[in-house]
């Protein structure tokens, strides 16, 4: 088990989410990583949006929390600079990771309900707060 930091974007009416295909599976996740020793969820959820994003955050308010091998939090960040999707983690850079692929979107808030979108309770309460 281990503790996570996300961070979720919103805007436009967009969310910025992963895009997975692992093993012929095609979902969505909020980008976010495990909490290393000494650090926040809040200080987790900013560094994995550099490296997955390539964006530096402010972290507003925790939106949710969500048990699930261990205790995954996500916050509600906006981007304060760099370009959404140049984000350089071992994720893009490992060869040899084989944890299938990651690819930075925007989807529609409307739409998070028709996809497969991981946590789903987080998406659920992203649609819920638009409308």
């Amino acid at each position: 088990m281990r503790n996570r930091g996300s961070v979720v974007l919103i805007e436009d009416k967009k969310v910025g989410l992963i895009r997975r295909i692992r093993e012929g599976s095609i979902y969505y996740v909020f980008p976010g990583g495990g909490i290393e020793n000494g650090e926040t969820p809040e200080r987790t959820a900013e560094r994995e949006a550099f490296e997955e994003l390539g964006v530096k955050v402010k972290i507003k308010e925790c939106i949710a929390k969500v048990r699930f091998n261990g205790t995954q939090y996500f916050f509600r960040a906006e981007i304060m600079n760099g370009v959404f999707g140049t984000g350089k983690g071992e994720e893009y850079t490992d060869e040899n990771r084989e944890r299938g692929t990651y690819l930075p979107v925007w989807i529609d808030i409307e739409t998070l309900s028709s996809i497969d979108v991981r946590p789903k309770e987080v998406a659920l309460k992203l649609r819920n707060l638009s409308e």
